[in-house]
């Protein structure tokens, strides 16, 4: 063993995804250490989470079954309801560090200032505390979830105005005329929330989205999709376009609620998960309105010419993905395109790894299980990488791949299909040599 293969390995962040990477890590016996913000593990499902950086609110329940959701060799006891909250979830990742002894690997509330390569093949970190330390490799899990993306509107607001990160409870809008901005599972979440309090609720959207109930029969409807894809081997397209009809059947045209039907098919975008969006949009609690033309001060002005007196607008328009400890010069994620081989490795910066940054059709926390477990194989010297024009080539071939499949939009820049995905990465393992 060479003196570069015998430092540790550095991993960045203990969410779902950090601790299951330190997990595969430690089981191929490969050494490393952690480094988290916060206090505690669990990432953004540690509602008020003193790193910082969580997202949660006080009402989210996870949009992924509970039988589809966790680790492979760790399931989700029955005794849990199908759609986990966020503390559920937490206990869960907790549970789960504890079985597998990953607790005792990870530095709490130490920041990574930065990292950069060395020179010599290797990675130098450095820490709040001044300290420099020396890695083979970083495995960057630090969520994507975390850093806000604002819109930019004409004209200005004279109300209150946040992004869906900051917002916690209804609470503070009681009473109140409240727009929210967006119809991701996170906007359509929390307009549901505010509903119940607000004096008026608005929902904008600028192209709409499928609107797909959490139950579909009495069966969560994430079920539905992996029966149709596991058991009957149908494509992804297929078998969503199915589940749409079958969606259809149960509750009809979306528009005849009050929400529009984009004009592309449903499998072309990752569909929007409510329970209760189309209903409370039928009794009136919630308003949808087209996209937002311009602020007046304590009134908003929509695409359709319509004005509303708005009192908070909560921005539920996505995040953008940084990394605060690497030189955007170095390294960065654009919108529209995540240059990455197999969605984890820059080509040109060898032992950096990215992990967790992906946004699957199908549940996360067990695709990034089989990341860590590839990542792991490949740092263990048990999987191969290719050279650089083949890692080139599968990137090319990816981004190429969603053009066709999704709708264009920043959205879907870490857009991945979880059986094509895992099946690569699992393929990879098996011959012990990763390709195109």
């Amino acid at each position: 063993m060479s003196a570069a293969d015998s430092l540790p390995v550095c991993i960045i962040g203990a969410g779902s995804s950090g601790v299951t990477v330190a997990k595969a890590l430690k089981q191929k016996q490969v050494p490393f250490e952690c480094f988290e913000l916060g206090s505690d593990i669990g990432g953004m499902w540690r509602y008020e989470n003193d790193n910082r950086m969580s997202s949660a609110y006080r009402s989210l329940h996870i949009d992924t079954s509970r039988r589809n959701l966790g680790y492979s060799d760790f399931p989700i006891p029955d005794h849990y309801p199908d759609f986990l909250s966020h503390y559920q979830v937490l206990e869960y990742l907790e549970a789960y560090a504890e079985r597998f002894g990953v607790r005792p690997h990870i530095r709490f509330r130490t920041r990574v200032e930065n990292l950069r390569p060395d020179g010599s093949g290797n990675w130098q970190v450095r820490l709040d505390n001044g300290e420099l330390r020396r890695y083979r490799a970083v495995i960057v899990a630090n969520g994507h979830l975390w850093d806000p993306r604002w819109p930019d509107f004409p004209g200005g607001f004279g109300g209150t105005a946040i992004h869906s990160h900051d917002y916690r409870t209804a609470a503070p809008f009681a009473d109140r005329n409240v727009l929210v901005v967006g119809i991701g599972n996170s906007a359509v979440d929390i307009a549901a929330d505010v509903c119940k309090t607000a004096r008026r609720t608005f929902l904008s959207t600028r192209r709409g989205a499928w609107i797909m109930p959490k139950y579909l029969m009495g069966i969560p409807i994430d079920r539905w999709s992996a029966f149709l894809m596991r058991r009957l081997k149908l494509p992804t397209p297929v078998a969503r376009a199915i589940v749409g009809r079958l969606m259809f059947l149960a509750v009809g045209n979306q528009a005849r609620y009050g929400v529009p039907r984009p004009r592309h098919p449903i499998w072309r975008e990752h569909a929007t998960l409510s329970q209760e969006l189309l209903s409370y949009v039928g009794h009136g609690w919630i308003t949808v309105k087209p996209d937002i033309r311009e602020l007046r001060g304590d009134h908003v002005l929509f695409a359709d010419d319509s004005s509303e007196r708005i009192d908070a607008i909560i921005y539920a328009t996505g995040y953008r993905t940084t990394f605060p400890f690497i030189d955007p010069a170095l390294f960065r994620i654009e919108d529209g395109r995540a240059a990455l081989y197999r969605r984890m490795l820059p080509p040109d910066l060898p032992g950096l790894y990215l992990a967790g940054l992906v946004q699957p059709i199908g549940p996360t926390i067990p695709l990034v299980e089989i990341q860590g477990r590839w990542l792991a194989s490949v740092l263990a010297g048990d999987t191969a990488l290719p050279g650089r024009e083949v890692m080139e080539d599968e990137i090319g071939r990816h981004a190429r791949r969603l053009a066709r499949r999704y709708v264009g939009s920043a959205r879907y820049t870490l857009e991945v299909d979880f059986r094509e995905y895992a099946g690569q990465l699992n393929k990879d393992m098996r011959r012990g040599r990763a390709g195109v």
